[in-house]
């Protein structure tokens, strides 16, 4: 079954992205909770029609997410938390974390921008992605130290 997708869906796709799932997936969770519609041809033309309208505006939230990369760069994000002697850490580093450190520094990124590979459970140094936009992304280190 191919659908459309209203806004983004982890792992699935991007707004306005034709996708292709299975019908009871389509049918019992994406169209019933409003992220999707079944993508007949009336519904492609008019999607086709919205995303030909907010192309502008597209490309401009596509340049600030690039500016926000770069202006992110090479950054390093410090996170200081309780751990035992042996360097584990009680609890997890989230994305949450990550996010209001981010914050603090100036930089505007939401949690759920914020990728973890692993959670971190260890002191030490940790590769983070960022997915500031569906073409951009951003790779940050996260170093966990002791308090």
């Amino acid at each position: 079954m191919e659908v459309i997708l209203k806004q983004d869906v982890t792992g699935l796709g991007y707004k306005n992205d034709i996708v292709k799932v299975k019908a009871g997936y389509g049918n019992n969770y994406l169209i019933p909770n409003g992220f999707a519609l079944i993508a007949n041809d009336s519904n492609k033309r008019l999607v086709q029609e919205n995303v030909r309208q907010a192309a502008h505006k597209a490309a401009k939230i596509k340049q600030d997410a690039e500016a926000l990369a770069a202006k992110i760069g090479e950054f390093v994000v410090e996170i200081k938390t309780k751990a035992g002697e042996s360097g584990k850490i009680f609890g997890a580093v989230t994305a949450l974390q990550i996010a209001d450190v981010l914050k603090a520094k100036g930089f505007d990124v939401d949690r759920k921008k914020v990728i973890l590979k692993e959670s971190p459970k260890q002191l030490g140094t940790y590769s983070v992605n960022l997915d500031l936009h569906k073409e951009v992304k951003h790779e940050i280190k996260v170093q966990v130290v002791a308090e």
